[in-house]
Order: C-alpha cells, then sequence, then structure tokens
C-alpha cells in the first residue's frame, strides 16, 4: 500500500463584516488522503451507449467495529449502508451506470474489503464491484476506504482512503464516486463539488431572494445571506474559494464577492444603473458585467478586487450576459443588435464581435462548457427550453422539453448541465439537471423555490 498524506481543504467560515449575510457556519472540514493506489489496468469507454450497460455493484461500506458516530446515530454499521447509498445515487444520477445499491445486495465482511468473494458477484451478473470501509478513530474522526474491482479479470482497479471528520462523511463518498467514475470512463470528476444559488420564498410582488449553497447532489444545504437585500445570479470563483454575486440594497446594484473560507465579503462595483450577470473570468483576476446607461445596456469588465471598469462592448441595443471560454480567449454574450435576441462570440478585448445563433427562436444566458467544446444557453422558441451548440453556431440540439427552463450551468467536467424550471401551473421554480443525451433528467431538492443555479468547480 503507497501511503499519502496531503491535507485537502482546511476552511471554516468566522466572522462576518459586510451587510446582510447571516451567521457563518462552517463550510467543510479537512479531508486527508490515507492511501492512493491504481494497477496498470486502465480503462477508457468512448462509446456512451456502452456505458450503462456495465453491471456496478455497491454493497454496503463495512466497519471493523461498530462504533457510535455523530455521523450516524446508529453508529458505523449504518453509516456504511447509508454512504453506499449515496455512491448509488451519484453513479445513477449522471446516466450513465446502472449500479445496484446495498438495499438488495449481501454485505461483505470487513475482511472481504480487500480481497473480494468474486463467485459471489460474478453469480449476480456484476462487471464491476465496489466495496469500502468505515472506521470510527478514538479521536472521532472517520476513516473511508474506497475500492473498485473488475469482477471478471478479478482485479483491482484503484483503491483510495480518506480521512474526515463525521460532519463530512458525504464527502468522502462523493470522492469515492468520483474515484470510480474517472477510472471507468477516463473523464475529469465532478461529484466533489457545490452549487451555489438563489432561495426564493414569499409572494411575487414581495420575493424574498437569498444567496445559498449545497451539494452537487443537493445535500448540505444552507443560507449564506439573510435576505434583507436581494440576492441575484451567483457564481463561484475559479479556485472555489470565493462566490460572485449581484445584491440589490436600497434599489443600487451591487457586485460583491463572499470568500467562503472567512465569511467576508468585499464589494467590487457599485452604481446606481440596472447591473446583471456578474462572471468571473477563468483567471480569476477579472469580472464581466452588464450595465444600462440611458437606456443602452453593455457588457463591462473590471478587476475581481475593484477598479475601474472597461466597456467591451458598444453597440445600440441590449448587450447582456458574458462567459468566458476556457482558456480566457473569447467571450460568448446575448444581444438585441439583431433585432432579436441572439448570442455573439468576441474576443477578451471586445474585438470581433459576431453572432452565431442562427437556428430559429432566440437565444439567451449563454454559458461556455468547461470543455470549450460547446456553449449552453436558453433557446426561447414559444417555450423556454435548455439547449447546447458548438462554438461556432451549430449543431444546436435541444435538451429539455419544460415550459420554462433557463440559466444552464456546467459540471466541472462539461458533461451535466443545471438549470432552474418554472412550473407553468404554479410558478413555483426549481433546480433540475440534465445530461447531454437529454435523456436524465432530475430535480435537485431544494427546502424551498430555487433559481439562478451555479455549478462550482471540484472542491479543493
Amino acid at each position: 500500500m503507497k501511503a499519502l498524506l496531503a491535507l485537502l481543504l482546511a476552511g471554516t467560515a468566522v466572522s462576518v463584516s459586510a451587510q446582510d449575510l447571516g451567521a457563518p457556519q462552517p463550510e467543510g472540514g479537512p479531508v486527508e488522503v490515507i492511501e492512493s493506489e491504481s494497477d496498470d489496468v486502465v480503462i477508457r469507454i468512448t462509446d456512451e451507449a456502452a456505458w450503462s450497460d456495465i453491471g456496478i455493484a455497491i454493497p454496503a461500506f463495512a466497519t471493523d467495529r461498530e462504533r457510535a458516530t455523530p455521523a450516524n446515530a446508529d453508529g458505523t454499521g449504518a453509516l456504511g449502508r447509508e454512504m453506499a447509498r449515496v455512491i448509488t445515487a451519484n453513479l445513477r444520477n449522471n446516466g450513465l451506470f446502472k449500479p445496484v445499491g446495498p438495499d438488495s445486495l449481501p454485505q461483505p465482511s470487513f475482511a472481504q474489503i480487500p480481497a473480494p468473494a468474486y463467485s459471489t458477484w460474478s453469480g449476480r451478473s456484476a462487471e464491476m464491484l465496489v466495496q469500502g470501509y468505515v472506521r470510527a478513530r478514538d479521536d472521532g474522526k472517520l476513516v473511508v476506504g474506497c475500492y473498485l474491482f473488475d469482477v471478471a479479470l478479478q482485479q483491482q482497479l484503484v483503491r483510495e482512503g480518506w480521512v474526515v471528520g463525521p460532519a463530512d462523511w458525504r464527502r468522502a463518498a462523493h470522492k469515492c464516486s468520483d474515484l470510480i467514475f474517472s477510472r471507468l470512463t477516463g473523464e475529469s470528476p465532478f461529484f466533489d463539488s457545490r452549487i451555489a444559488y438563489i432561495a426564493e420564498t414569499g409572494p411575487k410582488d414581495r420575493r424574498v431572494k437569498r444567496l445559498a449553497v449545497m451539494d452537487s447532489d443537493g445535500a448540505n444545504h444552507r443560507f449564506l445571506t439573510l435576505g434583507s437585500a436581494t440576492a441575484l445570479t451567483p457564481r463561484y470563483s475559479p479556485d472555489y474559494s470565493k462566490i460572485l454575486y449581484l445584491s440589490y440594497v436600497d434599489g443600487n446594484p451591487r457586485i460583491y464577492v463572499y470568500d467562503i473560507g472567512t465569511g467576508k465579503q468585499v464589494l467590487v462595483t457599485e452604481n446606481r444603473n440596472p447591473t446583471l450577470a456578474p462572471r468571473w473570468s477563468p483567471d480569476g483576476k477579472y469580472i464581466l458585467y452588464s450595465m444600462a446607461v440611458a437606456g443602452n445596456t453593455d457588457v463591462y469588465r473590471v478587476p475581481a478586487t475593484g477598479g475601474q471598469s472597461i466597456k467591451l462592448t458598444d453597440s445600440p441595443g441590449i448587450d447582456v450576459g458574458g462567459s468566458y471560454s476556457p482558456d480566457g480567449s473569447k467571450i460568448v454574450f446575448e444581444s438585441d443588435r439583431s433585432g432579436s435576441q441572439q448570442c455573439y462570440v468576441m474576443d477578451a478585448d471586445g474585438s470581433n464581435q459576431k453572432r452565431i445563433s442562427f437556428f430559429g427562436g432566440r437565444c439567451a444566458t449563454p454559458e461556455w462548457s468547461p470543455r470549450g467544446d460547446q456553449i449552453a444557453f436558453t433557446r426561447i422558441a414559444g417555450d423556454f427550453n435548455v439547449a447546447v451548440m458548438n462554438t461556432s453556431g451549430g449543431n444546436m440540439r435541444v435538451l429539455t422539453r419544460g415550459w420554462q427552463d433557463e440559466a444552464p450551468t456546467w459540471a466541472p467536467n462539461g458533461r451535466i448541465i443545471q438549470f432552474f424550471r418554472t412550473e407553468k401551473n404554479t410558478g413555483r421554480s426549481g433546480i433540475w439537471q440534465v445530461d447531454l443525451t437529454g435523456q436524465n433528467e432530475r430535480r435537485l431538492p431544494t427546502p424551498v423555490d430555487a433559481s439562478d443555479p451555479a455549478w462550482g468547480p471540484i472542491r479543493p
């Protein structure tokens, strides 16, 4: 076993210095990698239709001895079952696999975790097997191990372990999910990430909009602002350390950067003109936003630390939004300069502006994929639906068929898109996600109505 010791995350909100922030809460404790080992077998499946044919068995994680833990009132044995359930849900909900979870499988003993009873699993037609363990240390922390085996080859493919605080047991489950996903697909992971969004309550004419965050599967929800000021359009910084959002206090728009580690926020820019859609540059040094001056709305850029804004567009009409390409060289935005709401691309300095949407209907809220090969957007053709196109506007595909689906945001690996859906009859809104096939939709649980989701990067 090759031992690694790396502190991956240490950040706790401790104080609040800006108006409207609620009491800070821990964002997540340290996660130590305690082991990581991989054999030479490399699996990379390029046929998406074949991915769902892989039978993955995920029995309950074992424990060496039953112990009490704050992570689960019923002890480490019950916690091991819950961890397997989280991993099963993660792999099922991304649309690529059809795993079988712990509730219909026998539970291996602790001794069987590194040495599976392969005949048991081949008899159940499992091609891949995920096994793991959870142990409670004397200091209260949890040691979690995750193993992936090829049943047919009777070979271990990868293993890794972590030490986490009891409150972070789900992070270990997400990390195990990421380990499996990456090993089986050869792609970047995304389960151990978070989502910022706007939590909405109250009647339509007095809507309260608060900044909120949650895990990628909708768990561990918490509010960041109190609701005395309207919060809009949040976005995580590229390094996950901050959240950018727009706030209206006394009717005046302000762009804030909230520091996840300290709970403090910094005012980037403030003015009396209508302001929209702040977005990070890929290096985190700049922020794009749109501002209306004398009836004309243009895209601006300002340093993330504040300072002088530079206007990047200057055409009659409404230029809104702005999403950088991953390399920072291009910006996609929306404009009605042609007479209808369409999507355009320009160089990062505002030059070479050209329209890319010519497929009928309108194009709004574009966002560049982290892979750099596609742009997600809201297609308005009667209904509002989430669609994707290549960076030149070709190969447009509509992924959703709701009445009002809008504001797409990409998973860190560019495979899944989240958006918010408004119900036609009730006006209620919630966060949904869809994969690039358009065949796998699911709603994420939120305690109140939700809009403006923003998927953050993989957590450090």
